[in-house]
């Protein structure tokens, strides 16, 4: 780790001693965030993270960009005494240290017209609200199931090129990245389920594995293209992604008797390919602003195995991933009064990670938010609503309540305080969660 950041330093202090005092900008934040579980006190989150930024410019035509963070997740792992002696503290006090993003870009690169940027960058597609069918170049990050909209930036070449008024972006990125899932106290809200064989079989014990892509570029490279302009008092895109999905499929699952006389099941996962046609749009209807956005997925079917010999239930298979196309939309709008409330509200069809038609849920999602005292006070209350289908809602719901007091004692200062509360029942993705209900505390000071 030490390495690491020494290595980063060097990089970056080596390419910004040739720049200009006055073209450096060095900015950041720092933040710690609390969260306790409700129904019995259990600390689920206790992140201390200092974002670091660094823009530049060292020549013209040129630009550059890095983002690192260095996170604590408090809370000791260390098992002996042993491990509370010496200088290293990292088990008493563990850390760790992310390269988020570091690109440079060339401006005007062999055409007036064309730009270029190279690093690891985060590219973000789309104009709905955090929820964005046509984002998949970047996988999702969703290491805080709460911080919607998060992805992985990755290691990618994009040009940008000018042709009056029509901008056309073009995106290959060469090596491929998994989703980042939630912890294990929330990854029920993204768990599938198991084909029956032979009645009702649960597991006991599940494990798993990942059959990543070959290391080749024909397995490993997603590329991307998207053609964007303004027309009348709107923009406009239509964008094309050629990949695969950042999020596993079953391809195997293959059941043995445990000792106990239960049942485990070893599941090998896969990163099927993916092509999505996505189209967008964003403006204003009087001093309404109205979005929406459409990803058509073109998926590659998943034929998976079912092994059950060691029952004595015999081998079969089942479609985990069907080719046909399916479509995640999100369509919402805004307000703010004459009076300063702003009202935000959405529809969604598909969250990130459901893959097919018979897969995809309904949510309708919500917000008002007020500000007092000269804007030092901010009260926010958002909710949102889990159904399998929107026109026949059934059994299978979801209710999550987001309030939220934020204070600003200072500039570039933040006092959270808030709660996630979650009923659900049936199959709905937010209803596993619940039992789940929190309240969280965070601070942030921006630099």
């Amino acid at each position: 780790m030490r390495i690491k950041l020494i290595i980063i330093m060097f990089f970056w202090g080596s390419l910004l001693s040739s720049a200009r005092a006055e073209d450096v900008d060095i900015g950041g934040y720092v933040l710690t965030d609390w969260r306790v579980r409700t129904s019995d006190g259990q600390l689920l989150w206790n992140e201390n993270r200092l974002n670091l930024e660094i823009d530049a410019s060292p020549v013209d035509n040129a630009h550059v960009f890095a983002q690192v963070w260095v996170r604590g997740f408090g809370g000791t792992v260390a098992k002996s005494t042993a491990d509370l002696m010496g200088h290293d503290k990292r088990k008493l006090n563990p850390w760790d240290l992310i390269l988020r993003e570091a690109y440079v870009d060339l401006y005007e690169f062999l055409s007036p017209n064309l730009d270029f940027r190279i690093g690891r960058q985060r590219i973000a597609w789309g104009t709905a609200d955090k929820i964005n069918p046509t984002d998949n170049i970047n996988p999702d990050d969703l290491e805080d199931i709460w911080d919607f909209g998060r992805h992985v930036p990755t290691t990618s070449m994009l040009a940008t090129y000018y042709w009056d008024e029509v901008t056309i972006y073009g995106v290959f990125v060469p090596s491929f990245t998994p989703a980042a899932l939630p912890p294990p106290d929330w990854a029920a809200a993204l768990a599938g389920s198991l084909p029956a064989l032979g009645g009702d079989i649960k597991p006991s014990v599940v494990s798993d594995e990942l059959d990543l892509p070959g290391r080749s570029l024909k397995e490993q490279a997603s590329a991307a293209i998207k053609v964007s302009r303004a027309v009348l008092n709107y923009d406009l895109s239509v964008s094309y992604y050629k990949g695969r999905s950042d999020f596993p499929v079953i391809k195997k699952v293959i059941l043995t008797p445990d000792e106990s006389g239960g049942v485990e099941a070893h599941n090998t996962l896969v990163f099927p390919r993916m092509d999505v046609l996505g189209v967008d749009m964003s403006g204003a209807i009087w001093d309404v602003g109205v979005w929406a956005e459409i990803g058509v997925f073109f998926p590659e079917e998943v034929q998976a195995m079912l092994d059950a010999s060691a029952l004595e239930l015999g081998i079969s298979e089942f479609v985990a991933l069907s080719d046909d196309p399916f479509a995640r939309f999100a369509i919402g709008g805004d307000y703010t009064f004459h009076n300063g409330i702003y009202l935000n509200g959405q529809f969604i069809h598909g969250f990130v990670h459901e893959l097919g038609q018979d897969a995809l849920h309904d949510y309708l999602v919500g917000g008002v938010e007020k500000k007092f005292r000269n804007e030092t006070i901010k009260l926010t209350m958002a909710a949102a609503v889990e159904v399998p289908d929107i026109t026949d809602p059934g059994d299978d719901y979801a209710i999550v309540g987001m309030p939220e007091i934020a204070y600003y004692p200072w500039d570039g200062s933040e006092v959270k305080i808030g709660a996630h509360l979650i009923e659900g029942s049936g199959h709905s993705n937010f209803g596993q969660l619940t039992g789940m209900d929190e309240i969280y505390l965070a601070f942030k000071y921006a630099f």
